[in-house]
């Protein structure tokens, strides 16, 4: 027998023996996040490790980098399309120049509670948003709650949109935000979130808009004499992974990530809401700032002084997903 027919043979039967420990190698999840471990969006990125690795076990190994400790906020996106990491969380507002459609999120006074928020984005219309981004490389997943927005301010009466007329306010970067506080009569100052105490300590703006959650950790109820309980706007994050790696998996594996993203986001939000109304609690009793309800009235007055914002950003967005978040209210 030629020295040939026996190499091939040999190269042979150690592919037939290496290849199925091969195929049982787990598939590497990267689970990329900005944020400490000890907050909701960091708990539920450990959850979803937990439940995957427990619904699919050997067949994936989910690894959780928080705190910027893989990507760092300007860098993350542009990670997963490049396929370094297998899902991320960012906030909605960094999505706005893949679709402008998620600039719902940021028009004021569209939802009355967190409720009509998560009745909305298990609607139809709300999954869909979701996929709106997949002819540019991403499936939205699920979102992740910061939670509502109150609006804060240095003056002692805020209940009606008067109350904000000539006043500065501190914004992320958003047109539509730029646009309500414009709409209102107020002065909008685009401003990083770790200058904002002491901004408002120094009187360079009167006011902001946050959640319980942000407001107390950075302490802004101690340099503000009034919190209204406007519940304007919501604080989100998107789990969002690759197009391309998502529709390549093993159909069992993304079912399997499916369910487990399920858990976590619910496991998630829950703890956001727990955690804001704790917050909102520890706010009330340090007795610093007023926390002003609003009733329905005023709602409806803040509501209605917010309508052209709606109407301006309405071609971008979309008025189907304007109805039908506000179908979801209640």
């Amino acid at each position: 027998m030629s020295a040939r027919p026996i190499l091939a043979a040999a190269v042979l039967a150690a592919f037939a023996f290496t290849a199925p420990a091969a195929a049982q190698q787990p598939i590497v999840v990267k689970f990329s996040h900005v944020v400490a471990e000890n907050t909701p969006k960091g708990q539920g990125a450990l959850k979803f490790k937990e439940v995957a690795e427990k619904k699919l076990p050997g067949k994936v190994q989910v690894q959780v980098f928080p705190s910027s400790q893989l990507f760092g906020d300007a860098k993350e996106l542009e990670a997963l399309l490049l396929g370094d990491v297998q899902f991320i969380a960012p906030s909605l507002s960094k999505f706005d120049r893949y679709t402008k459609k998620i600039q719902l999120f940021d028009l004021p006074f569209l939802f009355d509670d967190i409720e009509a928020v998560d009745r909305f984005q298990s609607s139809a219309k709300g999954q869909e948003l979701l996929a709106s981004m997949k002819n540019r490389g991403l499936v939205g997943l699920a979102y992740w709650h910061n939670g509502m927005k109150q609006l804060s301010t240095n003056r002692d009466k805020l209940t009606r949109p008067d109350d904000v007329k000539g006043l500065k306010f501190r914004i992320q970067a958003s047109d539509v935000l730029e646009a309500q506080f414009r709409a209102l009569g107020a002065n909008p100052q685009k401003m990083a979130f770790s200058e904002v105490y002491q901004a408002l300590q120094t009187g360079v703006v009167d006011g902001q808009e946050n959640t319980w959650s942000n407001i107390y950790s950075q302490k802004f109820h101690e340099v503000q004499k009034t919190i209204a309980e406007t519940n304007h706007g919501v604080i989100d994050y998107m789990v969002v992974t690759n197009a391309k790696w998502w529709d390549g998996l093993p159909a069992d594996v993304r079912k399997g990530l499916t369910e487990a993203m399920t858990e976590a986001t619910a496991y998630s939000n829950k703890l956001a809401e727990d955690i804001n109304m704790a917050d909102r609690k520890k706010i009330a009793d340090a007795g610093k700032a007023k926390i002003q309800p609003l009733t329905k009235d005023d709602v409806g007055a803040w509501r209605k002084s917010m309508e052209p914002v709606w109407k301006k950003f309405e071609a971008d967005i979309g008025r189907d997903l304007i109805d039908a978040a506000l179908k979801s209210n209640k």
